[in-house]
């Protein structure tokens, strides 16, 4: 039997890489709110302009940009639930 746990003290720099973590989400979540402005723009130009392609570009990146901040929003909850759902 095997009874391995996270050491969370057991490398130099884990606090460090914690910060480091945090600072990616941070810039992640204020990409992706960037990301769904310009898709916004995009897909109201493309719509004023009786343009589908720009339209449909536009919709499609809105869809991501929500999809990506959710992501970034909820990995630790995400990690956590699957780390206990594997215990």
């Amino acid at each position: 039997m095997i009874d391995i746990d996270p050491n969370s003290n057991g490398l130099p720099g884990i606090e460090q890489l914690r910060t480091i973590v945090g600072a990616v989400m941070t810039v992640g979540l204020i990409l992706s709110v960037l990301a769904l402005i310009v898709s916004a723009i995009v897909w109201a130009y493309g719509s004023n302009s009786s343009n589908p392609h720009l339209a449909g570009r536009g919709k499609l990146g809105v869809l991501i940009s929500c999809g990506a901040a959710v992501i970034c929003g909820a990995a630790v909850t995400l990690v956590n639930f699957f780390w206990n759902v594997g215990q």
